[in-house]
């Protein structure tokens, strides 16, 4: 007995030593601050190093790589030493005998210090992780209690995450594990982990559960981390969902936590939110104050593409041309894909700067083959809008380009490398190419489709295609391209499939060929239209320019059904369908009473330029709710807008600008009541005489034709500005017994070209009291864009609101349709003068 004792005793104080000994080791590990003492205890203790040694070694050396800025950190320089392969080497040996979490921790350190995945620690690691999990989701243990954690399992899901594992079996057990805890995840930045990570697996309904999860935490949340509103956004995009809710909740986030953003994550936010088709003006204007103070520092490649990519589309002029010369002064140093962002940025500047340009391109020949065909295709769009002149290395584009269109047998690279061939300066094009587009066509989607007819067209146009019966090979291709489109849209089974590809289709062959086709699909689905779908197909038919009745109604119940599930950003698209087409609903008065409710309720969480986007949408219909008008023509809300249109897209700002003078124009003229002073003279003024434009031959034939029937040209004017800077293509004035008055104001020439200026200024002449009884007459002549695309002809929102707005400044309006102007019944001039009698004496 007492020698059992004994032994029993000499083995806990022996046992109590080593743990002791470790604990002191463990210790000296935790308290290293540089990887050399790290290294230094390694070596001086292989012998003695536990799996929980090896583990912690290894996530120190990460913690200390990320507390130094990104360009200061020294991942090769720990991965290349001779002691990091040791503690590598005593991992891959202890992985059986770690715990749960240690073998987390110990891949994910290794992963963020650069080891490559195919590495025997990291598989080994994995496999281990895999073996663990695999008996947590055993059915039967699923009454027990989970032993990895939830923290531990993001952690595993986001180290398979890097390791681009995003459909492995291991990831559904992933996704099995969240779904199964989903109610029990407390911690958003543990559910933001777990919801890029297991993106690619789940369904619809499982999406949407975390979506309301990720809600639910975020609103419980007084401050949230602003990594952790970046990784929803990134599920977001991973899921391709504009979900507005939360990024609306992100994007608060963003803004209270500004301070905190370096060029990296604001890089990262805006590659994001430019995915996801989201902006936020409030935000850009905070970058862009952010990223100008660090322009003078920024001058290494990698940080200084990102803010060349950020910062350059919002730049004042004094930022951008200090960002050019940078550009210019560090182009030699770019990777093939900083001069990719570089690019792409200078085409969204619209930058003409030649020696940049120049710059760009000469670096651009040393990079040349090592970009993907898809960055190559890319390459040639941005190359091309910047007008580049650099015609050998167009040669070299052609020649990769041909090289992978000879070699690639997939649908989508071979429809973006014709397309890419089609940009190029003009070339004699191979039969080859020609065959490679018919062998695919049938596997093609829509888009793709359009990308090939329209590059066959182009080269038919141009006379490119020089072999013996090219002619009759592309019209044997073209008609095959056309059946493949039609069977294409006969095998979409649900109108969220068709309403997929629709978005990036457009150009003549579509609108040609298979538009009508398109709109018979849409109504074979039409009970399928939901909330959810009514704004890409509102965007489908306001492109098409078709009026749908049956389509339109349907939108604008399911509209009224849903309309607190859409988002007032969106009310504003679906709103342009009916007043751009000028259409409406059954209901017509609930449906834009519900729209309005809902958009002027949410005011306060719109950015200003929507609001007025949406003020001159419901004028065009007629519509002037209160609230809003007053909101837009305020002062401190005018300030705003023109603050955050500076850092907006130019075309929308073009958008935004001419919509609000149309509004200030509307408010004038049908709501005198609000006492809104007219103040866009200048910018009127401006608008014109940069659009000088020339009378087109039609409405010059018109004007001869007129001058006849009134009996001289002193009876007319052309392209007269009215009040409120409306032009009218022909202006005359009638007495009371219905005969021409002359102008005593000077003729207008018409110059060496067959063209008439726009020379009258209503500023300069006033507007003359006319004779009792007397009546101005505007005949306008009505091009096919004033009218719908369908049968019908019906006149669409704009002409019609000129026609109204003319009425009140005290014209009588004549509009000349150009299908009843160029029809057979008017083919001779006497019928031509017979007609503009009737229009203007109404008599034969």
């Amino acid at each position: 007995m007492l020698c059992c004792r004994q032994v029993c005793l000499f083995t806990l104080r022996r046992y109590q030593a080593r743990t002791l000994c470790s604990d002191l080791l463990l210790s000296q590990i935790n308290g290293c601050t540089h990887e050399d003492e790290v290294f230094s205890l390694v070596g001086r203790n292989k012998a003695r190093l536990s799996e929980k040694h090896v583990g912690t070694a290894l996530n120190m050396l990460w913690q200390l790589q990320k507390k130094r800025p990104f360009l200061l950190r020294t991942n090769d320089y720990v991965r290349n030493h001779s002691q990091f392969l040791t503690l590598c080497i005593l991992a891959e040996n202890q992985a059986e005998q770690m715990e749960d979490e240690v073998i987390v921790d110990t891949l994910y350190s290794i992963l963020r210090l650069n080891v490559e995945d195919h590495v025997s620690l990291a598989k080994v690691l994995v496999t281990e992780a895999w073996k663990r999990l695999e008996r947590q989701v055993c059915p039967a243990l699923l009454c027990e209690r989970y032993k990895l954690s939830l923290p531990a399992l993001s952690k595993f899901a986001l180290c398979l995450y890097k390791q681009r594992r995003h459909f492995s079996p291991i990831i559904g057990q992933v996704a099995h594990i969240v779904d199964t805890k989903l109610d029990s995840i407390q911690d958003i930045r543990v559910l933001s982990v777990l919801m890029i990570s297991i993106s690619e697996v789940i369904t619809e309904s499982f999406r949407d559960r975390l979506l309301h999860k990720a809600e639910q935490l975020l609103e419980e949340k007084n401050e949230v981390h602003f990594n952790y509103a970046r990784r929803i956004l990134q599920f977001l995009q991973n899921v391709k969902l504009k979900y507005h809710p939360l990024l609306e909740k992100c994007n608060g986030i963003f803004l209270a936590s500004a301070s905190h953003l370096d060029i990296r994550t604001i890089t990262h936010i805006f590659g994001l939110y430019e995915q996801l088709g989201f902006h936020s003006a409030e935000f850009c204007l905070i970058a862009k104050q952010l990223l100008s103070e660090a322009v003078d520092d920024c001058y290494d490649p990698e940080t200084f593409a990102k803010l060349f990519f950020c910062l350059g589309p919002m730049a004042g002029s004094e930022v951008r041309e200090r960002l050019l010369v940078t550009a210019v002064h560090v182009a030699e140093e770019f990777s093939s894909y900083q001069v990719l962002m570089v690019l792409k940025t200078m085409q969204k500047m619209k930058c003409r700067n030649s020696h940049l340009l120049k710059k760009m391109a000469s670096v651009l020949h040393k990079h040349l083959d090592s970009y993907h065909v898809l960055h190559l295709v890319k390459l040639t769009q941005y190359l091309v809008m910047l007008h580049c002149q650099d015609l050998e290395l167009f040669a070299k584009l052609k020649m990769l380009l041909l090289g992978y269109l000879k070699s690639s047998v997939i649908p989508a690279d071979i429809a973006a490398v014709i397309r890419a061939l089609a940009m190029l300066p003009p070339f004699q094009v191979e039969e080859m190419i020609i065959n490679k587009a018919a062998a695919v066509l049938p596997q093609c989607r829509l888009h793709h489709l359009n990308y090939i007819a329209t590059a066959l067209v182009k080269w038919n146009h141009h006379g490119q295609l020089h072999w013996q019966n090219s002619s009759e090979l592309c019209a044997r291709v073209l008609q095959k391209l056309n059946d493949c489109g039609f069977q294409r849209l006969q095998k979409a089974n649900s109108l969220n499939l068709l309403l997929e590809e629709l978005p990036y289709v457009n150009g003549e062959w579509f609108e040609e060929v298979l538009n009508e086709e398109t709109l018979a699909m849409c109504q074979h689905f039409i009970d399928q239209i939901t909330w959810a779908n009514v704004l890409p197909l509102s965007f489908f038919l306001i492109k098409s320019g078709h009026r749908c009745p049956a389509l339109f109604d349907r939108i604008a119940s399911a509209t009224v059904e849903n309309i607190d599930k859409i988002p007032p950003s969106e009310i504003y698209f679906i709103l342009f369908l009916f007043s751009a087409l000028n259409y409406d609903p059954p209901d017509n008065e609930e449906f834009f009473k519900s729209c309005i409710q809902h958009f002027t309720s949410n005011l306060s969480h719109l950015e200003t330029y929507h609001l007025v986007l949406f003020g001159h949408v419901l004028a065009m219909a007629g519509y002037f709710p209160a609230v809003l008008i007053t909101t837009i023509f305020d002062v401190p809300f005018l300030s705003k807008l023109d603050a955050q249109l500076k850092v907006v897209p130019d075309t929308l700002k073009q958008r935004v600008h001419s919509s609000l003078m149309k509004l200030n124009r509307a408010v004038c003229l049908e709501c005198p009541e609000f006492h809104i002073p007219w103040f866009h003279e200048p910018y009127c003024q401006r608008a014109f005489h940069n659009s000088m434009r020339r009378i087109s031959p039609q409405r010059q034939h018109i004007h001869r034709v007129l001058t006849e029937v009134l009996g001289g040209s002193h009876y007319s004017r052309v392209s007269v500005l009215t009040p409120y800077y409306y032009e009218i293509d022909f202006e005359c004035v009638l007495d009371v017994n219905k005969k021409p008055l002359s102008y005593i104001a000077e003729n207008i020439p018409w110059d060496g070209v067959g063209g008439i200026h726009l020379r009258h200024d209503v500023k300069v002449e006033g507007r003359k009291a006319l004779p009792p009884g007397a009546q101005r007459i505007a005949l306008e002549f009505l091009d096919s864009q004033a009218f719908s695309k369908d049968c019908s002809r019906h006149l669409k929102g704009e002409p019609a609101v000129k026609k109204r707005h003319l009425e009140m400044l005290g014209y009588r309006v004549v509009q000349i349709p150009h299908f009843e102007w160029n029809s057979m019944v008017m083919s001779t001039k006497g019928e031509q003068l017979e007609y503009l009698r009737q229009q203007l004496y109404g008599i034969q």
